[in-house]
């Protein structure tokens, strides 16, 4: 049979996921699509502790502040847009409280660092290569939280200097964690505001230099999520509205091998298990207050009290708090 499609294949990775095998994702895109699945179907695992990441340069100076657990002050924090941000983070982070954006900031910090010690994966995902360098300190800012754009100077990352800074990074990290394993991915979203040729000159510079890394490290690979993108999805189909943004079914299929390449199959029962579960909440009965639907409710907790006794260290308190909601919308 002629297959009418470009396959991309993926040596297959000796080091497995399970549901004992921590790990961390820093980046944009395949990190936040990907790292989300994990984290809902209770893997121990946690995605981007300073909200999305674009440059590696971002990405970097994030890994070096949990390596070094740095906590921040108020002294780190700036205020505008009736908003306390930081330039380290994601607006998601932001708040009009300062106590609150400190609090959020910090427990984020707290929680990855532990989390870096004893991972198995990192998975980082590079956007792009071009940088925003705040004029009036010189830091390369993650997020330029809506100031004008005239308060940075932009300019695209060197293969070399990128590389440099990430063979001493991934040494560090690999001394605090020696059974670390990086896997680098390229975001196939379009940074459209660099232009076609812009875009593809970033895109190339990453890619390049995460080829060097690879090369240089035994614990660094490459999982192609980009060309699966470029070559196995060649259609607009499997973009958004936007025609920029892969579609769900697009992250649909990128998920789908990447279980095939880095799951351990005894994992895959737990997975369906879970999946399951998550697509019964999902479900919006017709008549939610029959006794068929309570019914149905008190199934789904019965089965993630099994799940439980399976995965204790998995948290299902925000699925439970919704099905006692359900069950009892108007408790005393």
């Amino acid at each position: 049979m002629t297959l009418f499609r470009t396959v991309v294949e993926i040596p297959d990775n000796k080091e497995k996921l399970s549901y004992k095998t921590p790990s961390l994702w820093m980046g944009s895109c395949f990190t936040e699509n990907i790292g989300s699945r994990l984290s809902n179907l209770k893997f121990p695992c946690m995605v981007n502790p300073f909200g999305v990441l674009y440059n590696p340069v971002s990405i970097m100076n994030s890994l070096l502040l949990l390596a070094e657990e740095r906590l921040f002050s108020e002294s780190d924090l700036n205020y505008g847009n009736e908003l306390w941000y930081s330039f380290y983070h994601h607006s998601s982070y932001s708040h009009p409280d300062k106590g609150v954006c400190l609090t959020r900031i910090n427990d984020g910090i707290s929680s990855a660092s532990k989390l870096l010690c004893d991972a198995k994966f990192l998975f980082i995902t590079f956007g792009t290569a071009r940088v925003y360098r705040l004029k009036e300190t010189g830091i390369v800012v993650s997020n330029n939280h809506k100031l004008p754009h005239n308060k940075f100077d932009h300019s695209l990352l060197e293969v070399d200097e990128i590389v440099r800074s990430y063979k001493k990074l991934i040494e560090q990290l690999t001394g605090l964690n020696p059974r670390l394993s990086l896997v680098f991915t390229l975001s196939p979203v379009r940074h459209w505001k660099d232009g076609a040729t812009g875009n593809q000159v970033s895109k190339s510079t990453l890619m390049i230099a995460i080829a060097k890394l690879v090369d240089y490290f035994d614990n660094v690979f490459y999982y192609p999520a980009y060309e699966i993108v470029m070559d196995e999805l060649r259609d607009y189909r499997f973009y958004s509205d936007d025609m920029l943004h892969i579609s769900s079914r697009g992250v649909d299929y990128i998920w789908t091998r990447f279980t095939e390449t880095f799951f351990d199959p005894s994992v895959f029962p737990m997975v369906k298990e879970i999946t399951a579960i998550l697509r019964g909440l999902e479900h919006k009965p017709f008549n939610p207050f029959t006794d068929k639907h309570r019914q149905f409710l008190r199934m789904l907790l019965s089965r993630i009290s099994s799940v439980e006794k399976s995965l204790p260290e998995s948290d299902f308190s925000d699925e439970k708090r919704k099905i006692r909601h359900l069950l009892d919308p108007n408790p005393e």
